[in-house]
Parts: C-alpha cells; structure tokens; sequence
C-alpha cells in the first residue's frame, strides 16, 4: 500500500480496557476485535495501570471497571481523563444499586456512558446483542473523530431554525426533556439553572431501571430541585422533577385533580423503552403549545416523531448543539428536520428556559 492509500484508509478506533477479570478482558477483546474498524490497544487489570497507558496510548475509548485492586475506576476516572483529555470513557458496571450508584458518580465526573456487564448466560460472542451495543455506542462517540479526519466527508450540520411566527411565545406550563448517550452530564448542567422556576419538568433519559433511580438522587444533590423518579399514579406537581423510570414509558395523564403520571408497559419506541416519544404524545395532548420541548445528547432519533408534531402546534423546541453534545443523533435529526425553534450550546440552554418561564 502505497503512503498516500495509507493516509487515506480510515483510521481504526483504538480502545483501551481495563478490568481485573482475565476472562472479561480476553472476551471484549476478541469481540471488538473482530470488527475492522475497531482496535484494542490495550486490556489491562486495575485503574493504576489504565492512567499509565491512557498517557501512553492516547486511546479514543476506554471501557473502565468499577471494582478493581490497587485503584478503583471511580479513583482512576479522572486521572485518565487528565492524561488523555481527548478520550472518552465508558463504565462497565453491573446492574446493582452499588454499581448504579458508583456508575452515576462517574458520569458526573466526567464518563459520557455505561454499558452493563452481561449476565453468566448472556452471550458475548461475535454477533450477540451484547456486541451489538458496545460497538454501536462506540462507532457513534468516535464519529465526530472520523469526520473531522476526513475532509471530503459531507457535511451533517445543516438546518434551518423555525419562523419566529410559527412558535408559541408565551409563558409554558411544562417542559419535557430527552436525552442519551452523555446526557447525565448535560441534564446537570440545564437543570442547575431551573431551580425555582414553578412548572414541572419531565425527563426521559435512556437508562436501565436501577440506573434511573441512582440518576433522580444526583439531579438532586447537583440541583437542589427536589427530583422523583416516576410511579405510577403519581401527581405531576409545579417545581419539581420527574424522571422516567428504566423498562417503562412515562406518559402525563389529566383528570379533575390536576396531572398524573401512568407508567406504561408498552414496546419501545425507535429501539427505547423509555422512549422519548410517549412522553412528547401525552405533554402535547395535555398541555398543547404550553409545552417546551427539549432534546439533549444522544444516538438515534428518538423524539423525532413527536417533535414534528410539537412543530405543527408551535411548542417551542430547543436542541443542543453538535460542538456540545457527546453524540449529535437526537438533537441532531430534530435539527436537520427543521423542527426546532433554537438550537443551543448546552451552556445556554438551561439560562434560555429560565427566561422563557420567568420572562
């Protein structure tokens, strides 16, 4: 192969892991390894080691145990993050209220995602849904990288904003947040501007259970905004937050008291459950363009459904921005579809949707 082929051929996304199980290791390996796009650079056993060769390799991605000896993930976490400022750290965490918890701790420090351990019986094989994951969520926190490497690459960026005219002005009764793929961190960062504002706000973040519970505790203690993480039949009250559940839907119903939560149990909606989509549904049944609209990072598309619908009756829609989002896939198909009335840096959002309510 000639240089200039080789400057050309794309560029494989190198990952660093790092777990204290031998068997953990070699099976992530051989599993990213099978795919030509993808590289492991390094499988190593404790977080000492990770700092190391995070400085030494400069890796794309490094998929981090919690538990392990000499140091922890949780104590290791920021240190590769300040040797190789430009990697992107995933969690590997079990589905247990201890790893949930830890796990939360590490997106708030700086990890954009986790992936939970598989189960003894669920496979890993080349091929299995397990695979499936890790590599989707890698390709999508790496695609930004390889765009940038490639200058002929067409450009995803373009979008029109709404007319001024077709956007509800007044003040909204609601908000309805969706978010992904580094959205804990991005939900922190609008929501610590909300305090005190007197409407409810309404969050699905894709997550599994356990993980939604954990989630609803740190919006708290970053916020100080009392934050529930949603029951069935639970009143939807002025000032507080709610957050979609794991494995369930959460939809606004209405009756004579006021408005109510219904967990619904129903198949997910673009690959989600909780999806983005029957949270918009039954916010704009209810509260028609009362409500405002609001989708933060993540892959996929989820929320782009609805979102043409909250266009149609003028519900102001904000995004946030490609430059600050750790995956521009939802905020990014509601932005080229022309449905939003502002897109943002994350930075503003949270200030912009105090002004609108507050005036």
């Amino acid at each position: 192969m000639s240089l200039q082929a080789m400057r050309d051929a794309p560029q494989k996304s190198r990952i660093l892991i790092a777990d204290d199980s031998a068997v953990i290791r070699a099976a992530l390996r051989r599993l990213l390894q099978s795919e030509p796009d993808l590289e492991v650079v390094a499988a190593i056993q404790n977080g000492q080691l990770a700092i190391s060769k995070a400085a030494e390799c400069k890796p794309d991605i490094v998929i981090l145990d919690i538990e392990m000896p000499v140091m922890d993930g949780l104590a290791a976490l920021p240190k590769i993050l300040a040797a190789s400022p430009e990697s992107k750290v995933i969690m590997f965490s079990s589905l247990t209220e201890k790893g949930a918890s830890v796990t939360m701790q590490a997106l708030s420090l700086g990890a954009v995602e986790c992936i939970v351990k598989p189960s003894s019986n669920e496979s890993v094989d080349p091929g299995s849904p397990f695979q499936q994951r890790i590599v989707n969520l890698i390709r999508n926190l790496t695609k930004k990288k390889d765009k940038a490497r490639t200058a002929s690459a067409p450009s995803d960026t373009s979008f029109t904003l709404r007319k001024a005219a077709d956007v509800y002005v007044g003040k909204p009764r609601i908000i309805g947040i969706g978010s992904s793929t580094g959205g804990p961190q991005a939900l922190f960062e609008v929501l610590k501007n909300l305090k005190g504002i007197h409407i409810p706000i309404m969050i699905t973040q894709h997550m599994p259970a356990t993980f939604t519970t954990m989630l609803a505790q740190h919006i708290i203690e970053h916020t100080g905004i009392t934050t529930l993480e949603a029951e069935d039949g639970m009143r939807v009250d002025p000032g507080k937050i709610y957050v979609a559940r794991g494995g369930q839907h959460m939809i606004v119903d209405k009756d004579t008291q006021g408005a109510f939560i219904k967990l619904d149990d129903g198949p997910p909606e673009h690959f989600c459950k909780p999806s983005v989509e029957p949270m918009f549904r039954s916010l704009l049944e209810h509260f028609g363009n009362r409500l405002t609209g609001v989708i933060l990072t993540g892959m996929g598309d989820d929320g782009v459904d609805e979102a043409k619908k909250l266009a149609e009756q003028n519900c102001p829609l904000i995004a946030q921005d490609e430059a600050t989002s750790v995956v521009w896939g939802m905020p990014g198909a509601v932005a080229r579809a022309g449905l939003c009335s502002e897109i943002l840096p994350l930075q503003e959002i949270g200030p912009h949707i105090r002004k609108s309510v507050l005036g």
